[in-house]
């Protein structure tokens, strides 16, 4: 496939062009390692290198154009160089041209919020396919083009994965396109050259802040994708978050809210609530859900909204909703020896109280919780301790282990986490950093009719230890320790 450069040049503005704006262009590259003859290059600065720094190397592979913010002090005659303002952001808009701009062929939505974005945008593909619709799907957990799985490494992929995936979908008959944002996605440009059809906003409490820095950071990159929709666009906020009203102060969209707490265009209410689901009333009209608790009561009334502002009929959807599953670690129960575990992604303080709290909402003081939850290394080392503190403060025993540790040391990310801990909780806490021992030990110390958590991985098949991914599933772990009780 052959492109003008000039066709490709028309959406970003650029401050200067040296050389002939009309030469085929034969591919597009932010990697420099992929550059290849007759192609276009784009020096991004990234957060761990800076793709000016091989400009020269790329020269030599006889590239046809380099789009850069900061020209070379020599220039090769035989290479067109253009000169942006922000490469990232003029990275999004060239990989939406090469690509046919596929996120205008498609119904996009995108969802974004610190918890609820997984669950949210799956609900809302699962949804299109039951009205009867082709959709895809962008999440953390997977990427779908229609029914065909694609693995995901990154919640948004680079602009020019993300818009392959999108020109897949569309050239696949696909109808509707649903999409996670993270604030990573917003900030760095992703998602720059996208056409939404709507945008979701879920909630914000502390996460990411070891990237961000702050919290206004990190609500303003949240921001940002708000501001860049177009007025025929929707965007619907959670009313009862605070920061959803900040979200649509400058969008151009038209806006709606959701709620559980007050009035709003969308309004859920819980009736009736179980480990195994919930009867809930979605303006008026009951339900039953096959999700567990206010969290998730806030996830499918957000899903109930979006689907109908997305142009679904809104008496199919809300018979829809009753045939929606959860999704992969979330909130996901197995039974054994009288012991309901349940797997969530839960990662951050704000989703362990989330989940908890529905625990010990149905549980009452009927049953004990146990929780056994870890802390991502080469992370946020403030919310540690408090992730620690939320668990202990509503579980009968705490159970601190591995995640995650990356290039950390558990045991140096464990000693963190108890800093949050009373004497008191230090009492009721133990120390395991072998994940799938301290799986073992909880499940082994449950008594008929408790309740244990596993969170902080949820749909992950894999640790990360010193660099290296390792297979680890906490569903598989919790299965095998059944099955081996069961046989004692």
């Amino acid at each position: 496939m052959a492109t003008r450069l000039s066709y490709l040049l028309q959406d970003i503005d650029p401050i200067e062009v040296i050389g002939d704006r009309d030469r085929e262009i034969t591919d597009l590259q932010s990697d420099s390692r992929k550059a290849v003859k007759d192609g276009l290059f784009v020096a991004v600065r990234g957060v761990t290198t800076d793709g000016h720094k091989y400009i020269s190397m790329v020269a030599s592979t006889h590239v046809g154009a380099i789009v850069c913010e900061d020209l070379p002090a020599s220039l090769d005659p035989g290479i067109t160089y253009v000169r942006v303002r922000d490469s990232a952001e003029a990275l999004g808009r060239l990989a939406s041209a090469w690509f046919g701009h596929p996120s205008s062929r498609l119904k996009l939505v995108g969802i974004t919020g610190t918890n609820g974005k997984t669950t949210t945008a799956t609900l809302l593909y699962e949804m299109a396919r039951l009205q009867g619709f082709r959709a895809g799907l962008l999440s953390t957990v997977c990427n779908y083009v229609d029914g065909r799985a694609i693995p995901t490494t990154h919640t948004t992929p680079d602009p020019i994965t993300l818009n392959a995936l999108l020109a897949e979908m569309a050239e696949t008959g696909c109808d509707y396109a649903f999409m996670e944002v993270s604030s990573h996605a917003a900030q760095q440009h992703r998602i720059s050259g996208l056409r939404f059809a709507g945008a979701v906003f879920s909630n914000l409490t502390r996460d990411h802040l070891d990237y961000h820095g702050t919290v206004e950071n990190y609500m303003n990159a949240k921001k940002m994708f708000f501001d860049m929709l177009p007025k025929d666009a929707f965007a619907l906020v959670n009313a009862d978050d605070k920061a959803g009203a900040y979200m649509v102060q400058n969008t151009r969209a038209k806006v709606y809210t959701y709620s559980l707490r007050g009035d709003a265009d969308f309004k859920g209410k819980i009736l009736e609530t179980r480990l195994d689901g919930t009867l809930m009333m979605l303006n008026g009209r009951e339900v039953e859900v096959r999700f567990t608790g206010r969290f998730n009561a806030y996830n499918l009334t957000a899903v109930y909204g979006a689907a109908i502002l997305t142009g679904f009929d809104p008496e199919e959807v809300l018979v829809n909703m009753s045939r929606l599953v959860p999704v992969a670690g979330r909130f996901q129960t197995l039974q054994g020896n009288g012991v309901t575990a349940i797997v969530d992604y839960a990662h951050t303080p704000d989703a362990l109280v989330n989940v908890l709290d529905t625990i010990r909402d149905i549980v009452g003081s009927r049953g004990e919780v146990t929780t056994v939850v870890g802390a991502g290394g080469n992370r946020d080392h403030g919310k540690r301790p408090m992730m620690a503190r939320e668990a202990a403060c509503r579980s009968d025993l705490l159970i601190l282990t591995s995640d995650n540790p990356r290039d950390e040391k558990p045991e140096d990310i464990i000693a963190q986490m108890k800093e949050g801990l009373s004497a008191d909780e230090l009492r009721r806490t133990i120390c395991i950093t072998d994940r799938r021992e301290a799986i073992r030990t909880a499940l082994r110390m449950a008594k008929p009719g408790s309740v244990v958590l596993v969170a902080g991985k949820g749909h992950e098949t894999y640790q990360e230890v010193a660099g290296v991914r390792h297979h680890f599933d906490d569903l598989e772990e919790i299965a095998d320790e059944f099955k081996n009780l069961g046989k004692d």
